[in-house]
């Protein structure tokens, strides 16, 4: 009798516990009052860990266990929804934007347990509604605030008068991965948004590997422009040495992490953490780590740690959680203070900052925090920025500081780009094989009458800035590619390119054209210096080829001539000539090559997803 009992009260028990575990699916979609998808929005069970994010739709699917009496919804610029679940499988949920959000936060982690609370008011900005030219559709929810710098595309410049082209290396490749975020949410990203340069640099290509002295390869190549076929296409292309992981210096390295209340969505904070525990995993004995984190003040969360405590540095990132606002330039100058004393001879001293942009508290302005970055690369402290979130990323002010620091901007929309940048691109990310590299190519009258340089319009220098040693320019990690792209106008081409009058007190042009070698489109020149070195080195090359037809250029030239299309439609240029997504999709799938890890296949995917977006009215 009693082992009967003990069966039927062990029976109870377990139904007991099979009752209060079980858990039930709740689906739903999120809009904002004018009906359309909100992307991102924060959906928690309140009072619990359990959390989920809207999709590009707005649809959500989240797993709630009995006893759970209520769902969350939140949002940087909406009132925040609370709904009962009741029993509920499908939970829709309308959200209204605030207009004036006034929160309280508490950081957590500064020093030995010490705890920082800030108020902070922020306005909401209107809403972001692009035109939709040419049948993009631009609408990208109704509150943001996200900051892009404004370019004035490159036009073509007459060789006669202009016959020297000079520019900055850039191998930033945020554009690209922030496009993608727009495009996979549903949306096109702005004009401003869209860097060519970047979104080319994004991809590898197969360049040949470097030779002799210097640290990088030059490849150039010329071809029948795809969408003008009247004009040519030249690619330049460079590729750095690689050098292995376990080659490397010693790094000193401060994690700057901003904890201020707009990284508390999940694609900000929560990757974030995610995404450094990658890198975390990459670090080696020999190098070491400390952690500085901002909102409404700045704090040092870890002293600089050896690489192999990785439990404590992983403990550290675990336990930092979102709130208060945003005293960027106060973390700024905190994390210097701290590379300082931490500071490697020989070594790669490196501030690693990630953030959405946002700096509201103390030094601020873009010109402030440029001085304090360029001060300190001159003592060889480097900076490396890590973007990421939507609805309020400063994309013009994360450009700026890891341009003057002599170090990358990359945005962080998935942990697949985390892993791309902090792992498989540990060494360029984090290792310069040159700096200071400039380019300066002087064109050939003879062969052409006129060029365009394809993005770079925030790196262009001045013709004497290139053989100017104390003129700043970008910086070449191991293993990294560099391309440039310029389309150029045949001699005795008619098109219509505004020239000016000859120059009275010049040399006559005509006579000087006869003494240059006919067989020369152009010279490519670059200066760089070593990662030591003070004075710059010069490469140079001639270029003698013929312009072959685009379905008989390297896979190289034709993949780079399809981004360089798509970025021309999505910019709106003025210079897209015949350029339409079905072309640069048939340029892109030839050119496609081995794509071991499908970043050319996701481009054609999502130039795919633009194109049904109606993303270009054919003209």
């Amino acid at each position: 009798m009693k082992k009967r009992l003990s069966i039927l009260a062990i029976l109870f028990a377990a139904s007991v516990m099979l009752v209060f575990s079980q858990k039930t699916v709740i689906t739903g979609k999120v809009m904002d009052s004018a009906a359309m998808p909100l992307a991102g929005v924060s959906v928690t069970v309140k009072g619990s860990s359990s959390g989920t994010a809207t999709d590009k739709g707005g649809n959500y699917r989240i797993e709630v266990e009995q006893g759970d009496d209520y769902l969350s919804f939140s949002m940087i610029g909406f009132v925040t929804v609370t709904e009962k679940i009741k029993g509920r499988a499908i939970i829709n949920v309308i959200m209204s934007e605030d207009k004036v959000a006034l929160d309280e936060a508490m950081v957590i982690g500064y020093g030995a347990g010490k705890q920082k609370s800030a108020w902070y008011r922020t306005e909401a900005a209107p809403a972001y509604a692009l035109s939709s030219r040419d049948g993009f559709s631009r609408h990208a929810g109704a509150f943001n605030t996200e900051g892009y710098a404004a370019t004035n595309e490159n036009g073509f410049r007459s060789v006669r008068s202009n016959p020297l082209s000079t520019f900055s290396i850039d191998v930033d490749n945020a554009s690209w991965s922030n496009i993608r975020r727009f495009i996979n949410n549903g949306a096109l990203p702005p004009p401003e948004a869209v860097r060519i340069e970047e979104m080319i640099n994004f991809f590898r290509y197969d360049y040949p590997g470097p030779e002799g002295i210097h640290p990088f390869s030059v490849t150039s190549e010329l071809s029948v422009c795809p969408w003008n076929r009247n004009h040519q296409l030249l690619l330049v292309g460079l590729k750095g040495k690689s050098i292995d992981k376990s080659s490397l210096p010693p790094s000193n390295i401060v994690f700057l992490i901003d904890v201020s209340g707009s990284m508390s969505s999940p694609d900000k904070l929560p990757l974030l953490k995610s995404a450094f525990g990658l890198l975390v995993n990459e670090l080696r004995p020999q190098d070491r780590v400390a952690i500085v984190v901002y909102a409404g003040a700045a704090g040092l969360v870890l002293e600089s740690t050896p690489g192999n405590r990785k439990n404590e540095i992983m403990n550290a990132i675990a336990n930092l959680e979102a709130g208060g606002s945003t005293a960027g330039g106060a973390g700024l100058k905190l994390a210097y203070e701290v590379a300082t004393n931490n500071f490697m001879e020989g070594g790669n001293n490196r501030i690693i900052l990630a953030t959405d942009g946002d700096f509201n508290v103390g030094e601020s302005s873009n010109g402030g925090m440029e001085r304090l970055v360029t001060d300190y690369r001159d003592r060889g402290i480097f900076m490396t920025v890590l973007g990421f979130g939507m609805g309020n990323i400063k994309d013009d002010k994360m450009e700026i500081i890891a341009d003057k620091g002599n170090g990358n901007y990359s945005y962080i929309d998935n942990l697949q780009e985390a892993r791309r940048v902090l792992v498989k691109e540990f060494g360029g990310t984090l290792f310069t094989i040159a700096r200071d590299v400039k380019f300066q190519i002087e064109f050939n009258p003879a062969k052409v009458q006129s060029y365009r340089l394809i993005g770079y319009e925030n790196r262009l220098l001045n013709e004497e800035d290139f053989n100017d040693d104390r003129k700043d320019a970008g910086e070449m990690g191991s293993g990294h590619n560099v391309t440039a792209l310029y389309e150029l106008v045949p001699a005795g081409t008619e098109d219509g390119t505004p020239a000016v009058d000859p120059l009275k007190y010049q040399a006559n042009q005509e006579a000087r054209s006869g003494k240059i070698l006919s067989d020369e489109f152009l010279t490519i020149k670059i200066r760089y210096k070593k990662p030591e070195g003070s004075s710059s080195v010069l490469l140079e090359k001639a270029v003698r080829d013929y312009a072959r037809h685009t379905d008989d250029a390297s896979d190289n030239l034709r993949f780079a001539a399809a981004v360089a299309e798509f970025g021309m439609i999505l910019r709106d240029s003025e210079f897209k000539g015949s350029s339409s997504v079905e072309e640069a999709v048939r340029l892109a799938r030839s050119a496609r090559g081995d794509d071991n890890d499908g970043y050319r296949s996701e481009f054609i995917r999502l130039m795919e997803v633009a194109r049904d977006l109606g993303v270009m009215a054919e003209r």
